[in-house]
């Protein structure tokens, strides 16, 4: 049973080293593509690559548009001969548990007979790694479920299996245009990552601004503290090369000024409208 990881990135040199690394080991591949990076991206993915040298395939495969974004998706699909893959973007940070746990499951027929896919809960960061977004923030819905989650790793021999929908609605879909969560074949597994998505992801603001819809995923908002005995993921605390800045950068005055303005109503609307899944 073959497991490969596809990542794609673009300016995403705060978390691409992290993302990487807390899957590396588990996977029998990984799909490493720049999609045109103009900070320290591409260097930091060159690092990784001399470091694991025999499981990443790096490549630049050029700029993508919200337009085009699923047929990079597309290309790495094709791309790949694994029985299994697991996206993994530049932004998600895994625990050792719980990558082990997905691939785990994916390897013992008896647990997943049956499943074409897995979804896991996701801890969505917010203003920096120290608070996290409320649970009833969490709009994504699978089955009986609707919190944070996500589909994470596909089964590669679904019929007619391709990637469907521009940034921020994109997802897998099977020959008759079905969303494969809406098949209700997945797999439900309680092995949340650490998803980072609300937090700039380059230290360079022009850079920020060349990725497709990048702004709309910063938020302001005053949310919960992670108590002090959090257990952040591994990976988080390992030896990095000093290309690769730290994770614990706290939020900055300005952002805690912004957030405490637009907080009372982002959980009025929260509280009395359905928002919209996606972006």
């Amino acid at each position: 049973m073959k497991i490969w990881a596809h990542t794609l990135f673009k300016n995403s040199e705060k978390w691409l080293w992290f993302s990487v690394t807390s899957v590396i080991d588990h996977v029998d591949k990984l799909l490493l593509w720049d999609t045109g990076s103009t900070d320290k991206s591409w260097e930091i993915a060159k690092e990784l690559k001399t470091k694991y040298e025999d499981k990443i395939e790096l490549r630049q495969y050029g700029p993508v548009t919200s337009e085009t974004f699923p047929e990079a998706r597309q290309a790495m699909l094709d791309a790949t001969t694994a029985d299994w893959f697991i996206v993994v973007d530049d932004d998600e940070i895994w625990w050792k548990e719980s990558i082990e746990k997905v691939v785990e499951c994916i390897k013992s027929t008896k647990s997943i007979k049956g499943a074409e896919s897995i979804v896991v809960p996701t801890i969505n960061v917010i203003g920096d790694i120290f608070h996290k977004q409320p649970d009833n923030a969490g709009k994504y819905k699978f089955g009986n479920r609707t919190g944070h989650y996500n589909l994470r790793a596909v089964k590669r021999n679904i019929e007619g299996l391709h990637s469907e929908g521009i940034h921020g609605v994109w997802g897998w879909a099977d020959k008759d245009g079905r969303q494969i969560q809406d098949r209700n074949t997945f797999e439900f597994i309680d092995a949340p990552y650490l998803h980072t998505t609300f937090l700039t992801r380059s230290n360079n603001d022009a850079s920020i601004k060349n990725v497709p819809k990048r702004l709309k995923k910063i938020k302001y908002e005053i949310v919960e503290t992670f108590p002090l005995d959090f257990y952040y993921p591994e990976v988080l605390f390992e030896d990095r090369p000093n290309i690769v800045p730290s994770p614990w950068e706290m939020m900055s005055n300005n952002y805690k000024f912004k957030a405490y303005i637009v907080t009372p109503l982002k959980r009025l609307r929260r509280k009395f409208r359905n928002e919209k899944v996606g972006y």
